[in-house]
């Protein structure tokens, strides 16, 4: 059985995490207030923001700013805008 959240990011139920996807309290808070569609939201903006940054993922300075976009992104409704930048055509 799957377990449903009231997902602060869509602003409905929606179906939760298995697991908390990110360490520490910020992970817990995921795991109880965002859903899987919105986590999913989530890596595809930050695949962007890797992307468009030229990241490295394991740096510790493009760590910090990853985790302050999510927090952003995923609770007070703030993306990162990219100057230029054009999403792909589907």
């Amino acid at each position: 059985m799957s377990r449903t959240v009231h997902c602060v990011y869509l602003n409905r139920e929606a179906e939760g995490m298995e697991r908390p996807p990110w360490p520490g309290e910020v992970g817990q808070r995921i795991y109880n207030e965002i859903s899987k569609e919105a986590w999913q939201a989530w890596l595809s903006h930050q695949t962007m923001l890797i992307n468009e940054y030229r990241l490295v993922p394991v740096e510790p300075k493009a760590r910090k700013f990853l985790e302050e976009e999510m927090e952003k992104f995923l609770f007070a409704g703030e993306a990162a805008k990219i100057d230029g930048y054009v999403p792909p055509e589907k």
